[in-house]
């Protein structure tokens, strides 16, 4: 072979011109399967970038490992293998990237415990007298607060019983009532006519709507006209002067609220409370239209079940001991009138219509006002029809 035969590898940047006669070759990697690469500790890799995704996390530190790779009693950083083309024949775990030589204990993630430390700082932000000292919220002490608002606030029912006080006011109207009823139809009028007034108030004020006076004169004004046709046609005219004046009422007060300027939702409010009043004044005029004696029995057996339901007792025995001293107060007032012991019966249904009008006044956490106007008026206006049906019927 001669000497421009031969073949002279091109190395860049060695010298030597560029021949393109002359074939290069290359040295590269064997593949001779005895040669195994191994990385030397000399070749320390560059130190890798933390993902932004995980910069969050704390600094992982590695335990303390004796041997070549610490410097300064440090760790190196633990280095990848370099990757190499695969080599035919040799087993594929030699392949494999080694598993870290340390893992990170699991203790250096834990969340320090903060109760620890804050609970003296605590302590001692409480020791200190300027620190203001709070109590437990409470409603009891507050003299402003209603009963609605109380009750609201420890989460009670809405149904607030009207209590003592108005129980004994009822008390007194139904006896001024039996008194009045003994004595004559006119000497009945003045409480009847106290007994109206404070039944057109309070059915406006139950319902929300405050002040209301002309709805409330247009009420009572109907219950003193139900009174004036009752003394001019006598009680045996009765239904007919209060039905006639009902309708007549009812009639008057839709002509009136059709020429009202309030919202249509006002105007309908306005229109059902005012029929609802006017109702129950010329309802309660049934006193007037009833015989004597039942209007004694009536109001006797009235004040006796308002006063035993004003009683503390549990529900359903307040409500037995009510209608018992209804019926007691039934029987002891026929006792002085001609209905004797059939007196019983008719106190036991004026007894529940009493406490109808009772539950009526405590309905939807009902303020003092009302307690002290529907409250006590409304279980001797709800019993006007048992006492004038009932009386009718036994006398």
């Amino acid at each position: 072979m001669s000497s421009s035969d031969q073949h002279y590898p091109y190395e860049p940047g060695s010298g030597q011109p560029y021949d393109p006669h002359v074939t290069q070759t290359w040295e590269g990697q064997t593949w001779d399967t005895q040669f195994q690469p191994t990385v030397q500790p000399q070749q320390a890799q560059q130190p890798v970038a933390y993902d932004t995704d995980t910069a969050y996390l704390p600094p992982q530190t590695a335990p303390e490992a004796p041997g070549p790779y610490t410097t300064g009693g440090h760790p190196l950083p633990p280095e990848t293998p370099a990757t190499y083309p695969p080599v035919y024949g040799a087993p594929m775990s030699s392949y494999e990237t080694p598993a870290p030589a340390y893992e990170t204990p699991a203790s250096s993630y834990e969340t320090p415990a903060y109760e620890a430390v804050s609970a003296p700082a605590a302590a001692a932000v409480a020791a200190t007298p300027e620190a203001p000292a709070y109590s437990s919220p409470t409603t009891a002490g507050n003299a402003r607060i209603t009963d609605a608002q109380r009750a609201r606030a420890e989460g009670r029912s809405p149904v607030i019983e009207p209590g003592m006080q108005p129980a004994a006011l009822t008390a007194v109207l139904g006896v001024l009532l039996a008194v009045g009823a003994s004595v004559g139809s006119y000497a009945l009028l003045v409480p009847l006519l106290l007994l109206q007034a404070v039944t057109a108030a309070g059915w406006f004020r139950l319902n929300g709507m405050w002040p209301a006076r002309q709805g409330i004169a247009l009420a009572f004004l109907g219950g003193v006209t139900a009174d004036v046709a009752l003394l001019a046609a006598g009680r045996e005219n009765a239904p007919a002067a209060i039905l006639g004046t009902l309708g007549v009422w009812v009639l008057l007060t839709l002509v009136l609220q059709l020429r009202s300027h309030a919202d249509p939702d006002e105007r309908m409010y306005g229109l059902m409370a005012t029929v609802a009043s006017a109702a129950l004044a010329i309802l309660a005029a049934g006193h007037l239209g009833a015989e004597p004696d039942a209007v004694v029995v009536g109001g006797v057996a009235v004040a006796a079940a308002a006063l035993a339901r004003a009683v503390p007792l549990p529900g359903p025995v307040s409500l037995v001991v009510a209608l018992l001293a209804a019926a007691g107060g039934g029987i002891a007032a026929g006792g002085f009138t001609g209905l004797g012991a059939s007196g019983a019966l008719l106190g036991l249904g004026a007894g529940v219509c009493a406490l109808i009008g009772l539950r009526v006044a405590s309905y939807d956490y009902p303020s003092r006002f009302v307690h002290m106007t529907a409250g006590v008026a409304l279980p001797l206006t709800a019993a006007a029809p048992a006492v004038y049906l009932l009386g009718r019927a036994l006398a």
